[in-house]
C-alpha cells in the first residue's frame, strides 16, 4: 500500500485521470473512474483502448496520469501498444499489470489469474482513490452528493 501511497503522492494535483481498458477490463476501467471520481473529485474516464485513436488521445497532455489495466492475454500486446501511443504524446503511464514494461512510469503489480484479471486489477485503483480522497483533504467515506441507486420508500 505504500507504493500506491507513494504514487498518489505523483498526481494527486492532476486535474484529470484516464484508465484505458480493453475486453474484459473496459468495465474496469469505467469503474476505476466512478471510484476515482466519487472519492476524490478528480475528474477520470475509463476508455476501450480500441476507441482509443478515435478521440480519447487528443486529450493527453503533458504529464496526464494514464492508468493502464493489462490482463496477460489475448488484449497485452494491444494494451501495451495503447499505453506506448499515450506516452509518446506525453502521458505518463501507470502500468497496473502482473509484469512491469518499459512503457510503464509506474507500476503496481498485480498477480496473474488468468480471467479473473478484472478483479485484481480494480483493488489498486480503489485504494488510489483512498490515498487521493485524503491527500486532497477529503473524507472518502463521506463522498459529496452521492446518492443511492435505488432508493426504498
Amino acid at each position: 500500500e505504500d507504493h500506491i501511497r507513494r504514487l498518489a503522492e505523483k498526481i494527486y494535483n492532476q486535474p484529470n485521470i484516464y484508465i484505458i481498458g480493453r475486453s474484459v477490463n473496459y468495465p474496469m476501467a469505467l469503474e476505476a473512474a466512478i471510484k476515482i471520481q466519487e472519492v476524490s473529485y478528480i475528474h477520470a474516464e475509463g476508455f476501450a483502448g480500441g476507441e482509443l485513436k478515435h478521440g480519447p488521445i487528443a486529450l493527453i497532455e503533458n504529464g496526464t496520469p494514464c492508468i493502464v489495466l493489462v490482463a496477460n492475454d489475448e488484449t497485452k500486446k494491444d494494451i501495451i501498444s495503447n499505453a506506448v501511443e499515450v506516452k509518446s504524446r506525453g502521458g505518463y503511464i501507470i502500468g497496473i499489470s502482473p509484469e512491469n514494461n518499459e512503457v510503464f512510469d509506474y507500476w503496481l503489480k498485480v498477480p496473474d489469474v488468468g480471467d479473473a484479471s478484472p478483479i485484481v486489477n480494480i483493488i489498486p485503483v480503489q485504494i488510489l482513490a483512498y490515498h487521493l480522497a485524503v491527500l486532497r483533504g477529503y473524507d472518502p467515506d463521506y463522498p459529496r452528493n452521492l446518492a443511492k441507486s435505488v432508493t426504498v420508500k
